[in-house]
């Protein structure tokens, strides 16, 4: 990939806004896993209760490995919880749990964007395994129709964060009803886990802030080197 200290200092302000984000979604989890919630539900229960009266219904939900690695695999039907999450009673356990839970429930209600994000998936991979390769080539061979296409690459990237922003921040929005209208969290406790989820949102808006940059700085020096 073509990077200098021109596009280390172009993109620096998307990097301090990342570090940011994961600071403050290692500051507020650490906050509020310490903190043991009033019904001393898991975050496993706390999944099955977002589901059990909807369509996600049935929906398995496992364990796995890692810190916040916690996710919902559609090609399994499956909500994973990470060791902290899925066995923990903690006001961040329930949150994160809820959020992955409400992710199943777009799956199985067929909420629009989730699809089209699950459509975009392999387009946003082959983006962000050939845009830099494409990238240096046509800086190399001095081809501009290779150069373009590695810009593309990285514009398929920046459409899949599009479409991540709705679903994420949707599924938090399902998550903080379902925790509120089934009693899981009091009041007190709602606060914390949205706080939690806001956090982790925000690094999804960062991811795109970064994407665009980079959009933005090789089009600059696409049209310098054309010139």
């Amino acid at each position: 990939m073509y990077i200098n200290f021109e596009y280390l200092l172009f993109m620096l302000p998307v990097i301090i806004l990342s570090a940011v984000c994961q600071m403050w979604v290692r500051s507020t989890y650490n906050k509020y896993s310490k903190i043991t919630n009033a019904r001393r539900m898991t975050g496993a229960q706390a999944a099955f209760y977002v589901m059990r009266n909807t369509e996600a219904d049935g929906v398995k939900i496992a364990s796995v490995g890692g810190t916040l690695t916690d996710n919902y695999d559609p090609s399994t039907d499956t909500v994973n919880l990470s060791e902290g999450v899925h066995s923990a009673m903690s006001i961040a356990s329930v949150g994160i749990a809820a959020h992955e839970a409400g992710h199943a429930v777009q799956h199985h209600s067929g909420y629009a964007p989730i699809k089209l994000r699950s459509f975009l998936v392999p387009v946003c991979n082959l983006g962000s395994s050939a845009a830099p390769i494409l990238i240096l080539l046509g800086i190399l061979l001095d081809m501009a129709g290779l150069y373009m296409l590695g810009i593309l690459g990285f514009c398929a990237i920046a459409l899949f964060q599009l479409v991540t922003l709705p679903v994420e921040f949707n599924a938090s929005k399902r998550a903080m009803r379902s925790l509120e209208e089934c009693g899981i969290l009091n009041d007190d406790e709602l606060k914390g886990a949205r706080k939690v989820l806001t956090a982790a949102a925000m690094t999804y808006v960062a991811a795109l802030a970064t994407s665009v940059m980079q959009i933005f700085y090789y089009t600059t020096v696409f049209n310098r080197r054309r010139k």
